[in-house]
């Protein structure tokens, strides 16, 4: 798929917005960057000065560790031969105990300072968010095994852009492994590498490309349900996770060209149970084609089907459950960490409420979080836990901008 016109002008913008708060935070004194009342609740959050992402609404602590993932099934043109596709994945899950564990960063340091430079600010130091994920903590056994949810990120975005949803899962007993897509992200490799995104015909950032890696990280998952280590270094993994997760209960889901992917790898993969698109495209050469038996729901935001064509080809393919949903006043970036982070960055660079409005909508902020929490939370309950409620049933008046569309 070339990349859509709203990847092309937005991510530039997305990148530089964030760079621009970065850098100007830098020069503050401590404690001026405050986020919103309920990003951080007191006593449990990072230093001021930080920006600050929204804690996790489920009963149990967060865990999280890195993977260093090998798929020797596919060759890697581009780093030539010998080499093979190469991903770096992270797992979050429910922790036994965080005491003693640091807190993740929403984007590793190296791959942060690449993206600062992208965005034109070179070395300024960062007040990048942290994580309610904490590095290494033992998984909690929560009586039978995690289900589990991957993750696909958006085009020249990172696996850290979606960290609301994916801390929240994870606190409410999810498995969740995100995926860093070689060639179109950022991110850092365990010798010191820095990937960035890259451009051109041959290079391996289609939908199908990122529903081969998610594809890929469900055997991972096998192998991990089975006691076996996938990660290529072999680096230490945190105490109870081997043999903890699933595999008859996988789901998947991404945001913008993620969203496609989880599509794509959904109709190729009946491994993956539901899957979840956050305003995904569906732009695919060649087109998806093929019925899909089980469930599937969409966030619409500028992807519905009332405006775009291939939304409606892909939800005409869905023979299970479907549900289509829409916030009002939702934009692209409505359905990620962009709501928690723009408003702080406004604060900072003391944009005016219009010029906020025209980064993320009109949908309020807090309800933005909100939805994040809740929506993929309730789909994901329903159709790998079958635990029945009632969010997904129609409109509800504790969302009141939340429209179903069918």
């Amino acid at each position: 798929m070339a990349v859509p016109p709203f990847t092309a002008h937005r991510s530039p913008t997305r990148r530089r917005v964030l760079g621009a708060a970065l850098a100007t935070g830098a020069a503050l004194p401590l404690g001026a960057v405050v986020g919103p009342a309920w990003a951080v609740p007191e006593g449990r959050g990072p230093a001021p000065g930080r920006l600050t992402l929204p804690e996790p609404t489920g009963p149990y602590p967060v865990g999280t560790v890195p993977l260093h993932l090998v798929d020797r099934s596919r060759p890697d043109g581009i780093a030539g031969p010998g080499h093979f596709r190469e991903l770096m994945a992270t797992v979050w899950y429910p922790a036994r105990n965080v005491e003693g564990h640091p807190r993740a960063p929403w984007i590793p340091a190296g791959a942060l300072e690449a993206f600062l430079t992208d965005a034109g600010f070179g070395e300024m130091a960062p007040l990048a968010p942290v994580t309610a994920g904490h590095v290494g903590a033992p998984l909690m056994r929560l009586g039978r095994r995690l289900p589990v949810v991957v993750f696909s990120h958006g085009a020249h975005s990172h696996q850290g852009d979606h960290t609301v949803v994916v801390q929240e899962l994870a606190s409410h007993g999810y498995a969740v492994v995100t995926v860093a897509h070689q060639y179109d992200t950022y991110t850092v490799f365990p010798d010191g590498r820095i990937a960035t995104p890259l451009q051109g015909p041959d290079t391996p950032t289609l939908p199908g490309d990122f529903a081969a890696d998610v594809r890929f990280v469900l055997d991972c998952v096998e192998q991990i349900a089975a006691g076996h280590h996938p990660d290529v270094d072999r680096r230490e993994l945190p105490a109870g996770l081997l043999g903890s997760l699933d595999p008859r209960r996988m789901g998947a889901f991404g945001w913008s060209k993620g969203g496609t992917a989880t599509a794509c790898a959904m109709l190729a993969d009946t491994r993956i149970r539901a899957g979840l698109s956050l305003d995904g495209p569906m732009q695919m050469r060649p087109p998806l084609a093929g019925a899909l038996d089980r469930p599937f729901m969409m966030m619409s935001a500028e992807f519905t089907r009332a405006t775009d064509p291939e939304a409606a080809a892909f939800w005409s393919l869905l023979r299970g459950w479907r549900r289509d949903i829409r916030a009002e006043g939702a934009v692209h970036v409505s359905y990620g960490d962009n709501e928690a982070l723009y408003p702080q960055v406004a604060g900072i660079l003391g944009w005016s409420a219009q010029q906020l409005q025209e980064a993320i909508g009109t949908l309020d902020p807090g309800q933005a979080v909100r939805i994040q929490q809740a929506y993929p939370l309730a789909f994901f309950d329903a159709h790998l836990r079958h635990r029945r409620g009632h969010l997904l049933d129609g409109p509800s008046p504790a969302f009141p901008a939340v429209e179903f569309l069918s």
